[in-house]
């Protein structure tokens, strides 16, 4: 049975109210675990696009030798060194200290640009294991899991996950090719194997949690087919959810807006002249649309 299109009718409704009175620590704080030596852009989109979503606070924790060019680079958002490898990625030793940052805040996003390192891996496998905070695991930080991808099963915390099709070949030992030709139906298994949401991107992302409910996004065009998209929405959806939305909720709203602010830019920009950091610029436009009605 073919799932239902997220509608803008229930995207409205799953908004929450800002209220009045609300300060930076009422709309939640979202530690970014990203980037490492030439993906240092990844962590910037992500940090961008966060801070786009309403969220209170934005935190990007990336390698030590990185701080200094990673503070340049943000304007809004804080930066957490963390320790490094000698190839300038997240070590095993940068644990402890994200763990300990990350247990009292609303979200955290982890993978944009990490890098496979083998003690980034390691790194990836015990924070997904250990960290009690929601979390957003995208990009590398899914190709990290892909040998141990029952990991996500263990997690203390709920998980959204927001692979690729090539992603979630490698995470369900399959072919892109399989998940292409069976995307609903993957994505529903994908979310029982590992016991957490999944936003299967693509042409109609789609949306499936353990309990089988699964919704398909209708908004968004091919020019969101560049480099860098998939960081603006892990950015996106790691701020709704350090607002307090549930794992669910957050990727129904993060997808469909991701996708309209996609379509409001291309407008301007074209398709084949749409970059990233587009769909972030046109993000308030899209928010601007969802709320006038809500």
């Amino acid at each position: 049975m073919m799932s239902q299109p997220i509608t803008l009718q229930l995207v409205r409704e799953r908004l929450p109210v800002r209220p009045v009175d609300g300060h930076k620590g009422t709309f939640g704080h979202v530690f970014i675990l990203a980037g490492s030596r030439g993906f240092t852009g990844a962590a910037k989109l992500a940090a961008e696009s966060a801070g786009r979503s309403g969220v209170g606070l934005v935190t990007v924790g990336s390698p030590r030798p990185l701080a200094d060019a990673m503070a340049v680079a943000l304007y809004e958002a804080m930066s957490r060194p963390l320790p490094a490898t000698p190839e300038e990625t997240l070590s095993y030793d940068a644990l402890e200290p994200a763990l300990a940052f990350a247990v009292d805040k609303q979200a955290v996003v982890l993978g944009p640009g990490i890098s496979q390192h083998p003690e980034t891996r390691r790194f990836v496998l015990e924070f997904v294991r250990q960290c009690p905070t929601p979390m957003i695991v995208d990009a590398d930080g899914l190709n990290c899991l892909s040998t141990a991808a029952d990991t996500l099963a263990e997690a203390k915390a709920p998980i959204l996950i927001t692979p690729h099709p090539g992603e979630m070949a490698r995470l369900m030992q399959c072919t892109a090719t399989e998940v292409q030709a069976d995307r609903e139906n993957i994505a529903k298994r994908a979310a029982q194997r590992f016991a957490c949401v999944v936003a299967l991107k693509g042409h109609r992302t789609v949306i499936a949690d353990p309990n089988g409910n699964a919704l398909v996004n209708p908004t968004g065009n091919a020019g969101l087919a560049s480099g860098g998209t998939g960081d603006v929405l892990a950015g996106l959806l790691g701020g709704l959810l350090a607002q307090g939305i549930s794992p669910y909720d957050a990727a129904l709203i993060g997808v469909y807006t991701h996708g309209l602010a996609a379509d409001i830019a291309v407008k301007s920009t074209t398709q084949r002249g749409l970059i990233a950091r587009d769909v972030t610029h046109a993000l308030p436009m899209a928010w601007h649309f969802l709320e006038r009605e809500a």
